[in-house]
């Protein structure tokens, strides 16, 4: 009898009632652009360059920015506008590799965490609570520097300090989650646990993950930049974004626009990953989405 199921969730297009929560909210109608300008950046930037990023001498050394150089030029004659425009794929996958990792790995620490319970449960989460007793930035940087400056070590960093907030949120779904009569239902009909857990329990409380990993996606590029900033990330000539405002600091008086303009990059990036945020926990948390609806 295993076929017979209960129906956990109601029949609606969720996908179309988000779209319309965005279409009358003009602060993530101006995050999705931007962010739809970040990802093509990403993707295509390289491409779009007038120049090589490591391309020295294509103009005079701290030039002002023009028509010819959009940006400017850095102490090496360097495009900066190339620059920014290939730090953009670097970006891009620091947010999808750290979002990717420690959500997927948090997320299933917290489910089997709050589904077995006991001191399974217990002992997860102490060891959150070790890694939470740092602040992220500072095991960030211990963990990328002990590693080796670089990208990857960056990404590693970052990482291994994130993955303890999607592991407590699920957790705390689960928990609320196992206890209803539909998972009680579920195990009287004899289903295995992992098709309750990844059936019925995670699509009935991943949303506060969802919210999460948006805000994530912004925060990894910040620790990313602020890491390369120190030394400790990305590495010259590599392009990403916090390594040419590390570069630039030295000019900002002569040549103000060698920081200044990926630092904007950083800026516009983690802005529209917030508004976002902000946007998806008001539409996915009921008593927000509800008021929203009243306002509407």
């Amino acid at each position: 009898m295993v076929d017979q199921e209960i129906t956990l969730r109601p029949q609606k297009n969720t996908f179309i009632e988000l779209i319309n929560a965005v279409k009358i909210n003009p602060p993530a109608v101006f995050s999705l652009v931007i962010l739809f300008i970040y990802v093509f950046i990403g993707l295509f930037g390289s491409m779009l360059a007038p120049y090589e990023f490591d391309e020295m001498g294509v103009g005079i050394p701290l030039q002002k920015p023009s028509w010819e150089y959009l940006f400017g030029t850095d102490e090496f004659g360097r495009d900066v506008f190339s620059r920014v425009l290939a730090g953009g794929i670097i970006s891009l996958r620091i947010g999808v590799l750290v979002v990717g990792i420690a959500g997927t790995f948090g997320s299933l620490v917290g489910l089997v965490s709050g589904y077995i319970g006991g001191w399974i449960d217990e002992s997860i989460m102490r060891i959150t609570d070790i890694f939470l007793s740092v602040p992220d930035l500072v095991m960030a940087l211990v963990i990328a520097t002990s590693l080796g400056a670089s990208i990857d070590a960056a990404i590693i960093g970052i990482t291994l300090v994130r993955w303890t907030g999607y592991a407590r949120l699920i957790r705390s779904g689960v928990i609320a989650e196992k206890g209803k009569d539909y998972i009680t239902a579920s195990r009287a009909l004899g289903l295995h646990p992992s098709r309750i857990i990844f059936k019925h329990i995670f699509p009935n409380s991943y949303t506060a993950t969802l919210v999460q990993a948006t805000f994530d996606f912004g925060l990894a590029i910040l620790f990313a930049s602020g890491l390369s900033f120190v030394g400790a990330g990305a590495q010259p000539p590599e392009p990403e974004w916090g390594a040419l405002v590390a570069s630039g600091r030295q000019y900002v008086r002569a040549a103000w626009w060698i920081p200044i303009f990926p630092g904007f990059a950083i800026f516009g990036v983690v802005l529209a990953f917030n508004i976002l945020g902000d946007t998806l926990r008001d539409f996915l948390d009921p008593k927000l989405r509800h008021s929203m609806d009243q306002k509407h």
